[in-house]
């Protein structure tokens, strides 16, 4: 770039004259004399080879000091200066403001002459080491101030960029891909806009900055070949863009470029076409990206158009009201960055100046943050620059102006001390040195005497930052737990919020972090609304503590996920859930406890209002109030496949609020085995309706004929968890001769209701859009598999009379009419009640169940005392030992009959036909087993292992079973079965 170096300086207004007028105050020191004589001699050496005499005297005379302080102090510029001595003499002996401009306008003719990518990249990286060099001289002489410094360093990063665009963009057009408005000036009217973004659209570059740009495009304006490629022939000059800036060649680099400020980094392109920009900003906008494009320039490209994209978003930047969890967002962005040694306390050792208490980042957010909130009613505030802004914040009264000049001081002090650190070597750094020495020896180089002298006048400027940063944000609601901070603003993980994530219990805490700044970038529509992610901020905190207690942490936040993913809005459940911590801790233990809940929670979003209902845990739909609401939803079926659906969405949802009272402790076991069973009773008897219906829309009805369906196991005894399926037998009955139905397409009646039990049982089993209601189990009808489907009383009667095995009996003892005509349900019962109180032999009764007993020991038995049903002693022997006692003295006391087991045991100790002791043991367990079964059923899809047993459900068990703690509940356990086998054995004999 030596062509810059023709502009005439008078002697006393080159840089040397102005350092060796300006005198020592600020300049580098030097802490070891002899080193720095080395380094001298070695430049006066170097420059003598070369001829440069004006360097060679400068550095033996007038300039001696100061060279000497910035060779030992930079290893950068010492290496820079004594390679190229002609520069150092060209920066040495010119006017730095007239030479900066010249270095500009040469490159830029420079570029647009150049032939190829790697000519560009030459010059680029060229104009970027000599105005570095010159810069870094004017700032360590003392001759540009701050303000003059990083305007220089802009300047600087303006050229490089729009130089390297419009090479980019005419290269594209003589290749075809696009026409320019003016060839002349290729990025006019060219509808490619870069935004300068941060400290680079401000103007406030730092001397190692990366830049940070968004690029726009507007198809509408371009010229493209083919519009189709517009996007990726806009995507392909940015990426192009990024290389010219950043890619390390021989010659080093030009800026370090990010692009990770644009919309939704993550799921847009690297260019992003204008209208999608402009959507993403008015619909799905964060407060953190108001507070980035509040410095947003048009650098590069089509300025107009990005100056016209500017106006148009500025609804979005400037609200006319934000509320304080705007206002904590804006905080937490400052409070992210508070991640390594010296950021969360005031230090000199290891401090970060940028990024740490008191730093230069508290200073910007103090001023943004009262920008964002009163700029939207005073546009006179909306200005990018820092200092700018404090003196308009002082004239309009929002800030005293001893604070102006005191964070003004503090802010021109620590980005003096921020381009020392990295003049030392030229890298992106504002950490001070941890080492004594390291600081000492850093000190010096920046102009101060002792390393005591630079610390005290260090902390005196963070101390009073961070006093003034603390009065703005004393009222702001706290973003944190009692675990640690908690921040999700930006693109990129906080370390420290990663570790508080893990403290709470998440073992991803990643995925924890990523899916909350997706919720904040508005990826799912309950998220997408400004209010929406305002109360978000404001429920985080209590969100992931809730979540963290829960059993399975990371489980119950993907549930969470999936369940916020399936809102239409957000608004009004996040207000809720901030204002009700109740409410909160109740859905954080069902995502977190209860699988089966969360699940249908992630499916059905809206099924949580049935909570918030003031009578929700007073007590259970009665069957007259279940049969009225079901009625209204299949009322509004547009056809049977929309009523099926309906049915599906009804039960579903009664059963997931059966068991969130379950789970909240408001339902006893007994009462919620009551409240499965009477659903799906209802649900059975109106899709039993239903199929009836749909059958005679083809076949017709049998004149005469009736039908009802019979319940077994759980459901006939009332006593069914949330995985129970439904032993069910369909029985009908008609008058003389088998009729044929009178539809269009007549059945025999035997065949008719086959087919009605066969589209019963896909009314309730077969999975439609809506999913499952019940598996259905047809085995317990007469003969079983080989029986047909549906059975005339008649034949059922004599079955059970004459043919029927002894377990059938048993199993009779729970079966009770759920659907069908009254008259028939008497005659069913009458059968039933014929069957359950005949006379029989005690031995063979006792062996019989003994025999069935053995036989599901050897198919499913277990040791495990967790799994209730089948263990010696469970839940099976429970059932089988009242089943016992009502076919062995029903005919004396028909009186114990009941579908029930609990309510069969009670019955049978009254009327005395079972041991007080042993009716006691049996009825303790059955309350037991069924209270730890529903748990079980509820929480989990999977066997028990009671050695991982999260803490939530752990709580649950013991909760359910009046235990203090697991241990106790696995010792009740087995005590209890070995209590149980002992009044099976005594009673049946083994």
């Amino acid at each position: 770039m030596a062509k810059a170096a023709r502009r005439r300086t008078k002697s006393d207004e080159t840089l040397a004259a102005r350092v060796a007028a300006a005198g020592d105050g600020g300049r580098p020191g030097v802490t070891d004399t002899a080193d720095a004589a080395a380094f001298l001699a070695d430049l006066a050496s170097a420059a003598s080879e070369e001829k440069c005499r004006a360097l060679a005297k400068a550095a033996g005379g007038e300039l001696a000091g100061f060279l000497s302080g910035v060779l030992e102090g930079s290893p950068w510029l010492r290496g820079v200066l004594t390679a190229d001595p002609a520069l150092t003499e060209r920066i040495l002996f010119c006017d730095p403001d007239g030479h900066l401009s010249d270095l500009s306008a040469t490159l830029r003719e420079a570029v647009r002459e150049a032939g190829s990518r790697s000519e560009v990249m030459r010059l680029l990286r060229r104009y970027k080491g000599e105005a570095a060099a010159l810069v870094a001289l004017a700032d360590l002489g003392g001759i540009w101030p701050v303000d003059r410094v990083i305007a220089a360093m802009t300047e600087i990063a303006d050229t490089a960029v729009s130089a390297s665009v419009d090479w980019l963009l005419a290269t594209a057009a003589e290749r075809g891909n696009l026409t320019l408005a003016d060839p002349g000036r290729p990025s006019h009217e060219c509808g490619y806009i870069v935004l300068a973004m941060g400290k680079y659209g401000a103007g406030e570059l730092n001397f190692s900055s990366d830049i940070d740009l968004i690029v726009v495009f507007d198809p509408a304006r371009s010229k493209v070949a083919d519009p189709d490629e517009v996007e990726a022939l806009f995507v392909k000059i940015t990426r192009d863009l990024v290389k010219l800036m950043q890619e390390y060649t021989e010659d080093g680099y030009v800026f370090r470029t990010d692009l990770r400020l644009r919309p939704d980094p993550g799921a847009t392109p690297v260019a992003i076409p204008l209208d999608a920009a402009l959507e993403y900003y008015e619909s799905m906008g964060q407060n953190w990206e108001r507070a980035a494009l509040i410095k947003a320039r048009p650098c590069a490209g089509d300025i107009a158009a990005g100056e016209a994209f500017l106006h148009e978003i500025a609804p979005f930047i400037w609200r006319k009201y934000m509320d304080f969890a705007a206002l904590a967002d804006v905080h937490a962005m400052k409070r992210q960055i508070h991640v390594h040694k010296g950021h969360g306390t005031l230090a000199v050792r290891g401090h970060n100046i940028k990024l740490g208490r008191g730093g230069i980042r508290e200073i910007e957010f103090f001023v943004q943050t009262q920008q964002l909130v009163v700029g939207g009613r005073h546009p006179e505030l909306r200005t990018r620059q820092t200092l700018d802004a404090l003196d308009l914040l002082a004239e309009g009264g929002w800030i005293e102006e001893q604070t102006r000049d005191e964070l003004a001081a503090a802010y021109r002090f620590l980005r003096r001390i921020e381009h020392r650190l990295q003049i030392v070597a030229d890298q992106q750094t504002q950490t001070l040195p941890d080492a004594a020495d390291e600081l000492a020896r850093f000190a010096t180089f920046s102009g101060f005497e002792t390393e005591e002298a630079f610390s005290e006048a260090l902390l005196d400027e963070l101390r009073t930052v961070q006093r003034h940063y603390a009065q703005l944000f004393e009222d702001a609601p706290s973003l944190s737990t009692e675990a640690g901070s908690l921040v999700f603003t930006g693109d990129d993980d906080d370390p420290e919020t990663l570790e508080t994530l893990s403290r709470m219990g998440f073992n991803d805490p990643k995925q924890v972090a990523a899916a909350v700044r997706g919720w904040h970038f508005g990826r799912v529509p309950a998220t997408r609304s400004t209010r929406a992610k305002e109360r978000l901020t404001e429920l985080t905190p209590a969100l992931l503590t809730a979540l963290g207690e829960t059993a399975n942490p990371d489980g119950a936040f993907l549930s969470f996920d999936r369940f916020v993913a399936q809102l239409p809005a957000g608004v009004q459940l996040f207000s809720l859930l901030k204002s009700n911590p109740q409410l909160l801790g109740l859905l954080a233990e069902i995502l977190g406890t209860a699988p089966r809940l969360a699940d249908l929670l992630g499916r059905r979003p809206r099924v949580i209002a049935a909570v918030l209902e003031p009578d929700f845990f007073d007590a259970l739909p009665d069957r007259e109030n279940l049969e009225h609401h079901l009625d209204e939803t299949l009322g509004e079926a547009t056809g049977y496949e929309d009523a099926l659906d309906r049915a599906r969405i009804f039960g579903q949802e009664q059963a997931f609020l059966i068991g969130v009272r379950i789970l909240s402790g408001t339902v006893a076991a007994t009462d919620a085995g009551v409240a499965f069973a009477r659903l799906a009773c209802v649900l059975v008897d109106r899709l039993q309706a239903l199929a009836a219906e749909e059958l005679a829309r083809t076949h017709g009805r049998v004149k005469g004929g009736t039908v009802a369906v019979v319940a077994m196991g759980k459901l006939g005894g009332g006593e069914m968890t949330a995985s129970s399926d439904l032993d069910l037998i369909l029985l009908y009955d008609y008058r003389g001769e088998e009729p044929e139905s009178d539809g269009r397409r007549p059945l025999a009646a035997s065949q008719y209701y086959i087919r009605l039990t066969q589209r019963l049982v896909a009314a309730l089993s077969a999975p439609t859009g809506e999913g499952q209601l019940y598996e259905v189990d047809m085995r317990l009808r007469p003969s079983g598999h080989a029986g047909p489907l549906a059975v005339h009383i008649d034949g059922f009667a004599s079955y059970q009379a004459e043919e029927a095995w002894t377990w059938e009996h048993m199993a009779l003892t729970r079966s009770r009419v759920v659907s069908g005509p009254d008259k028939l349900a008497r005659r069913i019962e009458k059968e039933i009640g014929k069957v359950l109180t005949r006379k029989r032999d005690p031995e063979k009764l006792r062996a019989d169940i003994v025999d069935m007993r053995e036989r599901i020991h050897k198919e499913k038995g277990s040791n495990d005392p967790w799994e209730i049903k089948v263990v010696r002693g469970g839940l099976i022997d429970v059932e089988f030992i009242a089943q016992y006692l009502q076919l062995a003295h029903a005919a004396k006391h028909p009186e114990i009959l009941s579908q029930n087991t609990a309510t069969a045991l009670a019955a049978a100790r009254r009327a005395g036909v079972i041991d007080q002791g042993d009716a006691e043991t049996v009825e303790q367990a059955c309350r037991l087993y069924n209270a730890v079964t529903q748990v079980l059923r509820l929480c989990l899809t999977g066997p028990f292992d009671p050695t991982a047993v999260p803490r939530g459900l752990s709580s649950l068990l013991c909760r359910a079973a009046d235990v203090p703690d697991l241990r106790n509940l696995e010792a009740l356990l087995v005590d209890t079965q070995t209590d149980v086998r002992a009044v099976f054995d005594r009673m049946l004999g083994t």
